[in-house]
């Protein structure tokens, strides 16, 4: 975890930078004339043990860190990157971001130092992400752009952070690290539009989403409806709007907002480098290099792991309330096999976001 600590300071540091060497005026309206703040740091943490019902696991996705800093800046940047992705109009609310990401899969017995085929992979990736988010107000539109460079394999550091944070905690040593896939560095585009379907005045908002992932990473397509009912900010007014409030020189917004948040959505997955290895890569455990290859049984031949689920089924809801420029928000998510004959799986997620100008 300190790595990961280290490595967004420095984010942080170099987003601040890029804000003032990459700039240069442009003419439409580029965000809202009473947006309260210009910077919003976002601490993501999914974890399987987090589970409303009280029945947390240790297995399958089990860990998602995410740090993002997100930005307003009052010159749009002039990198050829962002020039590039697609915006909600001219006049929309144009947000950026940087954000590190580490995710972490196991199998469902992690006392064994043994290969296990039958479970889902020991599996680790550190991700570096450029986002855009663009919203159109007027219109009830919005894409989100999201460039993904990472690395799969012993260098994102997934072992170091799962033993460490076992330790601290005094719970299971993992043990089978040894079997997860040969780095492999992974490049990805995530695209993401929503459209506003309906809505009950400012209580209730129904739209209709779709997600296309690409590259070495994964490649997949989501659909998706998004419910949003309780006391609320517009949602395309803005991605900081959906997690700040504003003081009292914003009379017209909401200084506090409290409301749920519904999200279905259905997968069609094509391939997932962190439960197949990379498109360049294969199964280390089936070599014959040893131990490391041998199965829980020892007489038969190590086998492949399952094949990937082509289309898993989530069901996502949960909670944001927010006090001024603070937030928090609660969501779990459960979805089906990830991996044919394998197990469905629930993770919990907990967000803070920080807003200030």
């Amino acid at each position: 975890m300190t790595q990961l600590l280290l490595i967004a300071a420095f984010a942080l540091y170099f987003t601040g930078e890029s804000g003032i060497l990459y700039a240069q005026d442009f003419t439409h309206r580029y965000a809202l004339p009473d947006t309260p703040v210009s910077v919003l740091f976002r601490i993501y943490e999914d974890d399987d043990f987090i589970n409303i019902r009280g029945k947390g696991t240790d297995d399958a996705y089990t860990n998602g860190t995410r740090l993002d800093y997100f930005y307003m800046p009052r010159k749009r940047p002039d990198w050829f990157v962002d020039n590039a992705i697609p915006r909600a109009g001219d006049s929309s609310v144009d947000v950026y971001g940087w954000g590190l990401i580490q995710l972490m899969y196991t199998p469902d017995d992690l006392t064994s130092a043994a290969y296990q085929p039958d479970d889902y992979p020991w599996s680790g990736a550190l991700i570096a992400t450029r986002t855009v988010y663009s919203y159109n107000p007027a219109q009830k539109y919005d894409f989100q752009t999201e460039l993904v460079m990472g690395i799969l394999g012993p260098a994102a550091l997934t072992k170091e952070t799962q033993t460490v944070v076992h330790s601290l905690i005094h719970y299971i040593r993992p043990m089978g690290w040894s079997h997860q896939f040969n780095d492999y560095p992974m490049l990805n585009v995530n695209f993401t539009a929503e459209k506003q379907l309906a809505n009950e005045g400012s209580f209730v908002e129904v739209i209709a989403g779709g997600q296309a992932q690409a590259g070495t990473m994964q490649n997949s397509l989501t659909l998706y409806p998004l419910i949003r009912i309780g006391k609320m900010n517009p949602y395309f007014q803005g991605f900081f709007s959906q997690f700040t409030g504003s003081g009292p020189q914003h009379p017209h917004r909401k200084k506090w907002q409290a409301y749920f948040v519904f999200k279905p959505d259905m997968q069609i997955i094509l391939t997932e480098a962190l439960l197949q290895g990379g498109p360049f890569t294969t199964n280390p455990n089936l070599k014959d290099n040893g131990s490391s290859g041998k199965s829980a049984n020892a007489d038969a031949p190590p086998q492949p792991y399952h094949p990937i689920e082509n289309i898993v089924w989530c069901n996502n809801y949960g909670a944001v309330v927010t006090s001024g420029d603070f937030s928090i928000s609660f969501n779990q998510n459960s979805s089906t096999a990830m991996m044919k004959g394998l197990y469905s799986h629930e993770v919990g997620n907990i967000s803070l976001y920080f807003g200030w100008k």
